[in-house]
């Protein structure tokens, strides 16, 4: 600031009328979060869509560890760039404003994000807020001329330092030298009181890196800021309450949203969510959060916000990419070609908080397939057909020693720990741990083993309860960031969504014996590159009709020599040196038997384990590639072109394996 006035010093004193504002200590811990309210110069694009995801699963876990949580997003709406952008599309800048506003509330919807609110900095609740902060402040606000390098894009005054060979560094465009009277709000004052405070309180910014970056910026002598522009400039924005020529620059303005969107400056709801504020925002935005923000807030006599929980940038990689990715903006369209659950999981696994990620959709389709369709969506259909085979389809009875309690409490703990620190992938690595512990669990015990021995139904029994614990504890874990996910198990395991939590013993509670379980259509079946399901061709209209073939006919004695039975697949692996053949071992009720089939080029082995096939079990052994193999599994064939598809035949409905076909 070229040679500011000496600061007045004044006691802040709250207007006329207003009550005390009642922050004391809540008796029930709250969360409230916010999206930084997003500037609609541009449509909602992947770094808009990751902050308001994370921020969603952040609220999400706060309501299963039994706390009430909010969060509100919203649109910034004032400024130079938003008439300039106005005027190139024909519009006046409220018009405009209102049709982008309009644009981020419907994404959220989309990508199963449920803000608890939605606040628009040119709604009259905010100008009021805007207007009653600036009274609270005037005793550090000063009218004076200043001329300086100020970026359009930016829509500030950059200094010498910050310029990079005349430009600006990150629109890399010469700024305007703007000279001009303006009010001003003395930062300056407040700088010793806020390393003080960063200092003191090591958890206000968060992860450390970006702590270390703001105390860096505080170690230089920090300018005033200019906290209006004149309707000569812009008359874009909100006008200041004690000179009606001037309106508020835009961060001072948009700043006041996150308090204005809770009823500030009334004491309710206030007063209830202030005093657990976190704000969630981009690297990009740090110094407006991290500087002006709490010096505002202290200048007003207002208690400072929680935490500021900074993430990195995604950037676009440059492996396969499809039309769904050709910038920034298109990729939010991956949540409608791959589903807003598996979108909405990759982001959160793929991202460490705090750093920078590359985004590449090949990766996107190996998790789904690796993560969501292979090790949940086979652990939910081979525990429940378990279930449905040995239990009859019902909950068992909780025999009281059940295996595994022990390691799925420490993950849940774990779980509970890591979305704290803010590490949300290493809480869904603690989620998948549990995922992969579970389906070790079934080959361990050999569920199809402990039935075949009576004496053993006790520990059968046991097994299955710890199964379906387990998924129900995986369904809460996986909740937070796969909403739509988590509810869809419970609602299948006969539990109530409305009441998910990380409460174990309530968990067991609530799932009673003898209650059905469905396992229903897979969760996540596997998809190709592009969101098409893996196993789907385009079909290829035949050039003519098909022929009938002449088919030699046998009598019914012959025919029922045939014995053809349901058979569950209990492994399947390929065979070395083959790429047609599978080695697939089927249980047939009392008996196990191998069978070689040529299926390799139609099925993934991974694929076949736990669905039912039909075989017919009487064919002479035979041995292929030298295996011993005891039977044939059934499939109907269809040409393709010069190719042919192979499909198994299946029953349409469960049936115990064993079972005659006839």
């Amino acid at each position: 600031m070229n040679n500011p006035p000496a600061r007045r010093e004044k006691t802040i004193e709250r207007p006329a009328g207003a009550g005390p504002f009642n922050l004391l200590k809540d008796p029930i811990m709250r969360f409230y979060a916010t999206t930084p309210i997003y500037y609609v110069n541009a449509r909602p694009h992947l770094g808009h869509a990751y902050t308001t995801i994370i921020t969603d699963a952040f609220t999400r876990f706060h309501r299963l560890t039994g706390r009430e949580a909010l969060f509100i997003t919203g649109t910034d709406e004032h400024g130079d760039k938003i008439a300039q952008v106005a005027e190139k599309h024909g519009q006046a800048p409220l018009q405009y404003a209102e049709r982008i506003s309009g644009l981020f509330r419907a994404a959220w919807p989309r990508l199963n994000a449920e803000p608890g609110g939605f606040i628009r900095t040119t709604e009259d609740r905010h100008k009021k807020a805007v207007t009653a902060f600036l009274d609270r402040v005037r005793g550090d606000i000063y009218f004076g001329r200043y001329g300086g390098h100020y970026c359009v894009g930016c829509e500030r005054f950059l200094t010498e330092k910050e310029l990079a060979d005349g430009l600006c560094p990150d629109h890399r465009t010469p700024p305007q030298f703007v000279e001009e009277e303006n009010y001003f709000f003395r930062m300056s004052a407040y700088q010793d009181w806020l390393i003080d405070h960063i200092k003191k309180n090591p958890d206000f910014i968060r992860p450390e890196r970006y702590r270390n970056e703001v105390l860096g910026l505080l170690k230089e002598p920090l300018e005033d800021l200019c906290i209006s522009r004149p309707k000569s400039r812009l008359d874009w924005g909100i006008d200041l309450p004690f000179d009606d020529k001037f309106v508020t620059y835009v961060w001072f303005d948009a700043l006041i949203s996150y308090i204005s969107a809770i009823g500030w400056p009334e004491d309710e709801p206030f007063g209830r969510w202030w005093p657990h504020a976190q704000h969630f925002i981009a690297k990009d935005i740090l110094k407006p959060h991290a500087i002006f923000w709490p010096i505002m807030l202290k200048s007003a006599g207002l208690p400072l916000y929680r935490h500021l929980n900074v993430h990195g940038y995604w950037q676009l990689g440059q492996a396969k990419m499809g039309k769904s990715v050709g910038n920034v903006v298109d990729a939010l369209g991956l949540s409608e070609t791959y589903g807003a659950e598996p979108f909405r999981y990759f982001l959160a696994r793929d991202m460490a908080f705090g750093l920078d990620s590359e985004f590449v959709e090949d990766a996107l389709v190996a998790r789904h397939n690796s993560d969501l369709a292979n090790d949940l969506g086979n652990l939910w259909q081979r525990s429940l057909a378990m279930v449905a085979r040995f239990g009859g389809g019902l909950i068992p009875e909780d025999g009281g020693e059940i295996p595994g309690r022990d390691l799925a409490a420490r993950l849940a703990e774990e779980y509970r720990a890591h979305f704290q620190s803010l590490a949300l992938h290493k809480a869904l690595a603690s989620a998948w741990e549990l995922i992969g512990a579970l389906n070790k669990f079934i080959d361990t015990e050999a569920p199809w083993a402990l039935a075949k021995d009576p004496a053993r139904a006790g520990r059968l029994a046991a097994v299955l309860r710890s199964l379906v614990e387990g998924l129900a504890l995986a369904g809460a874990l996986v909740w937070p960031v796969m909403p739509r996910t988590g509810e869809e198990m419970w609602r299948r395991l006969g539990l109530d969504p409305e009441g998910m939590s990380l409460d174990l013993a309530g968990l067991r509670q609530n799932l009673h014996p003898g209650r059905a379980v469905l396992a229903g259509p897979p969760l996540f079946p596997r998809v190709d590159f592009g969101g098409r399901p893996a196993e789907t061709k385009p079909a290829v209209p035949p050039a003519a009709p098909l022929k009938a073939e002449p088919v030699e006919t046998v009598t019914i004695d012959e025919f029922r020599r045939l014995d053809l039975r349901v058979a569950e697949v209990l492994s399947a692996e390929a065979v070395a040196k083959s790429d047609k053949l599978l080695k697939i071992r089927v249980g047939l009720g009392a008996e196990e038997r191998t069978i070689v089939a040529g299926l390799a080029r139609h099925c993934r082995p991974e694929d076949l384990v736990g669905r039912l096939v039909v075989v017919a079990a009487n064919l002479a052994p035979a041995k292929l590639m030298g295996i011993s193999s005891q039977g044939m599994i059934l499939a109907a064939a269809r040409k393709e072109g010069e190719g042919e598809e192979l499909t198994l035949i299946a029953p349409a409905l469960p049936i115990a394996p064993g079972s005659r076909v006839s």
